[in-house]
């Protein structure tokens, strides 16, 4: 991503104070609202002796079972994430739609005031209980959850992101985050919802909760669940917007790190599914069986499908928009980074602050909700409106608010709705009149600066739906300035206003083109939607980062990008490889090999062979810590420092090693071993992956780090030019590719010469 790591807003993480000189593969983040340790996820495949024999001990019936496995867990994710993006807007509609028509009802009995107080109490519970379950029970699940699933797809394991319990809270928070007028969206939290079942499914249920499944052991591990939640980050986006091939480009685009054909025909499965079960459940919620539900929801209605009809003079007025919406994208990028910074150091003080902070901001947007539409003038309903005039007790263009008989409040149809109804409403055609330069203003600037206050709450929040209502309600102020001297309407002038917003925001190209499309129904729009985000984001570049690098910035994520930096190709691997090195004997004793995990954070160690079993010390291999956990606690020792026999061999199972949940795993304080056992000898040959990938001392950080990204490793190991030298030099794990790392080691290699190159090659990346 341009400038990604070289803007100093974006260049200090959040966590500075727990970051060390001496670098190691432990490391912490804030994942949802918690300070948590972070691991990195290994998509290598361990060739070793015992693995070898397993694999080829399978059986073509067995071998088929894991393709159609596949292929059926895809199904899986499609149908459920779109039976929760369903009842996530069902109980969205109806939630928020009773609190709007028992508010309503009070306006229009005169009872002003206690129209007020149940309004803005009812806000108040739903975010005290969206803040408090998040915060007890489920940290992980606070905010969008795409930084930290875009995270994990590039490599990083936190705990819980993925768990049971975090998947709950992010439903029910969501529903009750959203239903209490919060200017928050589902998109974000369905993207993690999608990446937690689709997790959940991989590693065959919860074992906490007692649910697992044995036929889905052959998904445990890393590099089958990273296809998995990639397909459940899709089918999320699907379920949002009803827009299976966005959900595609924008698992693409923005999720994914690694990516090839057969993981494509897997996702677009999945959000096909997703958009089959979503116009099936459509059907029977437009026969009126959903209650509220079918009034209002993005997802249920094509907003706009008038034909567009534009000309060569209407690309000048598209050129201002791109150029607009880029410049306010990076604004809201810089002022939303300023406050979560705020946020974290108000959250330090404990949970009842985060609660706090929650409910304080649910009171104020209440307050703005409710007073802002007695600031604009009641206009009288339109002669030959194609719906009722006034709206009461529904959704619609024409909220009476306060307003006397045959007349409409503009603001309120917009501000006292849901931030879909809102959306459907901007987009709607034929309602250039409808709307006037003071509501569109208030209602933009409101929109902006309360989506950037409410995202940080501790509650599932989404930024997706008020970065689309927020642009939306510029575009539209853009095209009634114009008014007359274009031919484009209003309704499509707020279309690309959201499109412009989104580039200039989330940087986003192709999946928002093809998201809004689908939203839109209208294929007319592609040219000028295609110009309008090419222009945004190349302005917003210039400025900044995408909002959720910025975010994952934030929040301490080692995220590994495309590129290199300039100064990495100055400095070699050798430089920046810090220690001290712990290495294991082929064959090891016991109690050596607990106390250097007991002392130790590592989770990888060479193995060297050197005499009686080489002439010279030799690596032979790579050995995992979860490995080694798992052969200490089999209690599988030698009394003679001697190999594994075949007999030996054949008591482990292939399914002890596999790769366990999300964030969860053995720990060396649970594993008690007598005092004989640790005078015994272990045999780590058969268990060491034997070609792990190497570099040498000389090669640069910058090529070292595309292969360290493209392959997909945990461990890179560094040998020496020379042969004189002990056969490892070090190991390389992603924190040793982070710029703080690499500049606090050579702060010599300061950033300024290096901004100013990338400003005179601007594609240099």
């Amino acid at each position: 991503m341009p400038n990604s790591t070289t803007e100093e807003s974006i260049a200090v993480p959040l966590l500075p104070s727990l970051r060390r000189a001496t670098n190691s593969t432990s490391q912490v983040a804030i994942v949802g609202s918690n300070v948590c340790p972070i691991e990195s996820l290994d998509y290598e495949i361990a060739e070793n002796d015992f693995f070898k024999q397993d694999w080829r001990a399978r059986s073509k019936i067995e071998i088929f079972q894991y393709v159609f496995m596949k292929w059926l867990l895809c199904f899986f994710i499609g149908i459920i994430v779109s039976l929760i993006g369903f009842a996530n807007n069902l109980a969205v509609e109806n939630l928020a739609g009773v609190k709007f028509v028992v508010t309503s009802n009070m306006m229009l009995a005169g009872r002003f005031s206690m129209g007020f107080v149940v309004f803005s109490v009812t806000n108040l519970v739903l975010t005290l209980f969206a803040s408090v379950i998040t915060a007890s029970v489920a940290p992980a699940a606070a905010g969008s959850g795409i930084p930290e699933v875009k995270a994990y797809l590039n490599g990083v394991d936190a705990p819980e992101i993925f768990s049971l319990r975090t998947l709950i809270v992010k439903i029910i928070g969501n529903i009750s985050g959203v239903s209490a007028s919060l200017l928050i969206g589902k998109a974000g939290p369905m993207v993690h919802t999608g990446a937690c079942v689709a997790s959940i499914l991989g590693q065959g249920g919860s074992k906490r909760y007692g649910f697992t499944w044995r036929w889905l052991r052959f998904f445990k591990n890393d590099r089958d669940r990273r296809d998995l939640v990639t397909c459940g980050s899709a089918a999320g986006i699907a379920a949002s917007f009803r827009a299976p091939v966005g959900g595609v480009l924008f698992a693409l685009e923005e999720m994914s790190s690694w990516w090839r054909s057969a993981l494509l025909w897997r996702i677009f499965f999945s959000t096909a599914v997703v958009a089959i079960v979503l116009r099936a459940l459509i059907d029977v919620c437009l026969s009126g069986k959903c209650g509220l539900f079918g009034k209002g929801g993005l997802i249920m209605f094509d907003v706009y499908s008038e034909n567009a009809s534009y000309h060569l003079g209407d690309v000048l007025p598209v050129l201002l928009l791109g150029v607009v919406g880029g410049i306010l994208g990076s604004i809201y990028n810089f002022l939303l980074d300023k406050v979560l910074r705020v946020y974290n150091f108000i959250y330090e003080k404990g949970v009842a602050w985060k609660i706090l902070l929650a409910c304080t901001i649910s009171i104020f947007t209440s307050c703005l909700l409710f007073g802002l539409p007695f600031l604009a003038s009641c206009q009288p309903c339109p002669a030959g409106a194609l719906e009722e005039c006034p709206t009461i007790g529904r959704s619609g263009n024409f909220k009476k608010y306060q307003c006397p008989p045959g007349h409409y409040n503009d603001l309120a149809s917009l501000i006292f709705n849901t931030n879909d109804d809102a959306i459907k409403n901007l987009f709607s055609k034929n309602t250039d009149f409808e709307f006037h330069y003071f509501s569109i203003l208030v209602f933009f600037v409101t929109c902006f600066f309360l989506s950037i206050f409410s995202y940080g709450i501790v509650a599932p929040a989404g930024l997706f739906v008020p970065v689309i209502v927020t642009g939306a309600s510029y575009g539209r102020f853009v095209g009634m300035l114009l008014g007359s001297n274009s031919n484009l309407n209003h309704g499509l002038f707020a279309v690309l206003g959201a499109a412009s917003f989104l580039g200039g925001s989330m940087r986003m190209t192709v999946s928002t083109c093809v998201i809004l499309l689908e939203l839109t129904n209208n294929l007319l729009l592609l040219p000028m939607m295609m110009l309008v985000l090419l222009i945004s984001k190349t302005v917003a570049d210039a400025f900044n980062a995408n909002i959720y690098n910025l975010i994952m910035k934030l929040k301490g994520f080692p995220y590994l990008y495309t590129h290199a930096e300039p100064y990495m190709r100055q400095l070699l691997v050798g430089d920046v490889v810090t220690g001290p090195l712990q290495v294991f004997n082929g064959i090891e004793k016991v109690e050596t090999i607990v106390h250097v995990l007991k002392t130790t954070n590592h989770n990888g160690f060479p193995v060297v062979d050197g005499p009686p079993l080489a002439a010279a010390p030799v690596l032979y291999g790579l050995i995992l810590r979860a490995h080694i956990l798992t052969l200490l606690k089999k209690r599988m020792f030698l009394s003679n420092p001697v190999a594994f026999d075949s007999n030996t061999l054949a008591e482990f199972k292939a399914d002890e090693f596999a790769k366990k949940g999300s964030g969860r795993g053995d720990k060396i304080e649970d594993v008690e071993l007598s005092e004989e056992e640790l005078n015994m000898y272990l045999d780590l040959h058969p268990f060491s992956n034997t070609s792990p990938y190497t570099v040498v001392e000389t090669m640069s950080i910058a090529k070292a780090l595309i292969l360290f990204r493209e392959v997909g490793i945990r461990h890179l190991l560094v040998i020496p030019k020379t042969s004189n030298r002990p056969p490892v030099v070090g190991i390389l794990t992603r924190h040793d590719f982070m710029p703080e790392h690499i500049l606090t080691l050579h702060p010599s290699r300061s950033r300024s010469r290096w901004k100013r190159l990338r400003i005179q090659l601007p594609f240099f990346s």
